[in-house]
């Protein structure tokens, strides 16, 4: 994408009441970036979400300005943008309408590492919530996994700790924009995230406050770009439980850890395992029996068989590659509507009957 291009796209962000569905039916409608700043008014009408009111007030020009300062902001201080039409742009957010037109990036880190583990949790969590998170990712360290949470007081910041101790990549996902760090506390912190591996992600232009209102949506990307959520401590109602609804409503596997029945700090987590809307978890050897890590990481020889019985979802993934060609487990995961350890299942037994065959990047065709 060129600077122009970049320029008008974030004006486009910058519209009032345009948000990331109506941006980019704009967009793909008008047929281009630089299309929606030629597009007629009336034109604009036949654009699903657009009403007249919204038509009127659609005007990217009045904020070329304010893009221009930013993509010079971005310059000068080493931040990607990403755009939702870019190769790079993450993948596992593609598959949301909702997910951002545009993400600013600064860092080292993969944002399509091939695993993905989301940690949240409250702001002043106990002793043991400290200790359980802390053994928690210790215990990722073997998996290879990009650790992803939000850069706040208590359970984020001490899993981003420890992965700095235990050389993990992670990510901070941050609800403002990048001229600023919210707590600044761990502005040290967030710089060495993004020299060791890691780095800082939002979807927020400078001059954005750290709002109440834009931790949901900030949240809202912590689950989507997580294939496991996992919950160490939380009150029954906050950001953390926000995440775990995210990430159930985006069928991830989503885990809980389980803690006191008279604390208010484990009401959240015991709520979640009580209905059913999280694993149980007890280590990270949980997380790595539920995705099937183990047998996927083991490279076992398959030899094809002859004569094959498949399932329901075993036959509805075959026909999905069979008219695919080849796709990633998260591509897979969101055509079948079904969970990454689900999928994992399925290739993991699909490829014991020789049907497929694992591709360099963690895709999959038929064999």
């Amino acid at each position: 994408m060129t600077r122009e291009d970049l320029i008008c796209l974030i004006a486009i962000t910058k519209m009032p009441n345009v948000g990331p569905v109506t941006a980019k039916n704009l967009i793909s409608y008008c047929g281009s970036v630089e299309g929606v700043f030629k597009e007629k008014k009336k034109n604009l009408l036949k654009i699903p979400g657009i009403g007249p009111l919204l038509a009127e007030n659609i005007d990217p020009h009045s904020y070329l300005d304010d893009a221009e300062k930013e993509v010079t902001f971005t310059e000068k201080n080493g931040i990607s943008p990403i755009s939702y039409l870019d190769r790079n742009y993450p993948a596992r957010l593609l598959n949301y309408d909702s997910s951002p037109v545009l993400l600013y990036f600064k860092g080292q880190a993969d944002l399509n590492h091939y695993r993905t583990v989301a940690v949240v949790g409250t702001r002043n969590p106990t002793e043991y919530g400290k200790i359980m998170c802390e053994r928690l990712v210790e215990g990722l360290t073997p998996y290879k996994v990009l650790l992803v949470s939000g850069l706040a007081f208590g359970i984020d910041s001490i899993a981003h700790r420890v992965c700095l101790e235990s050389g993990i990549p992670t990510l901070g996902v941050l609800g403002h924009g990048l001229d600023r760090y919210y707590p600044h506390e761990h502005k040290a912190m967030a710089k060495k995230m993004t020299e060791q591996g890691g780095g800082i992600l939002t979807e927020f232009t400078t001059g954005t406050r750290p709002d109440r209102e834009n931790f949901p949506m900030r949240n809202r990307i912590i689950a989507a770009l997580s294939d496991a959520v996992v919950v160490v401590e939380s009150k029954r109602k906050g950001g953390s439980i926000i995440t775990a609804e995210f990430g159930n409503e985006y069928n991830k596997d989503v885990f809980a850890i389980p803690g006191q029945v008279t604390h208010e700090l484990s009401e959240g987590c015991n709520k979640l395992i009580k209905q059913n809307k999280a694993h149980l978890l007890e280590s990270a050897a949980d997380v790595a029996y539920i995705m099937r890590w183990d047998e996927i990481d083991s490279g076992k020889i398959i030899q094809k068989q002859l004569f094959v019985d498949l399932d329901e979802t075993e036959s509805r993934l075959v026909s999905v590659l069979r008219e695919h060609g080849e796709l990633g487990i998260d591509s897979l995961t969101y055509k079948l509507g079904i969970s990454p350890s689900e999928t994992a299942s399925v290739l993991l037994g699909l490829e014991f009957k020789g049907l497929l065959r694992a591709l360099p990047g963690k895709k999959y065709m038929l064999a």
